[in-house]
């Protein structure tokens, strides 16, 4: 089925649709993250970098804003709603840091 545009929407259960179905692509992209989130931890175990990187959060937010501006989106909604998932994705990544083995005892 294609989407209706907004602006061409002209009955309720057209925009219940089309909100269905972009929350399952949204989904989808976060899964995808999360699956990198989920490798940074593996890799940062073996470095020198903790689950906070506060200059990378910064650049992220940065261009996270950048685009939401440039899609008409408004860049706090954008920032609040990466902030929040960043919030979860570093409580992950210092989960899965505090119960890992540490480097030395891989080798065996």
């Amino acid at each position: 089925m294609t989407r209706v545009p907004p602006q061409d929407c002209t009955e309720m259960v057209q925009v219940r649709q089309a909100i269905d179905e972009i929350d399952g692509q949204l989904v989808d992209l976060v899964a995808q993250r999360f699956g990198y989130v989920d490798r940074a931890w593996q890799l940062k175990q073996h470095g020198p970098e903790g689950a906070v990187v506060p200059w990378r959060i910064q650049q992220v937010i940065d261009s996270v804003k950048v685009r939401a501006t440039e899609r008409g989106l408004p860049p706090e909604l954008a920032e609040a709603m990466w902030r929040q998932m960043i919030g979860w994705f570093i409580q992950y990544e210092e989960d899965q840091l505090a119960h890992s083995p540490p480097p030395d005892s891989e080798k065996g």
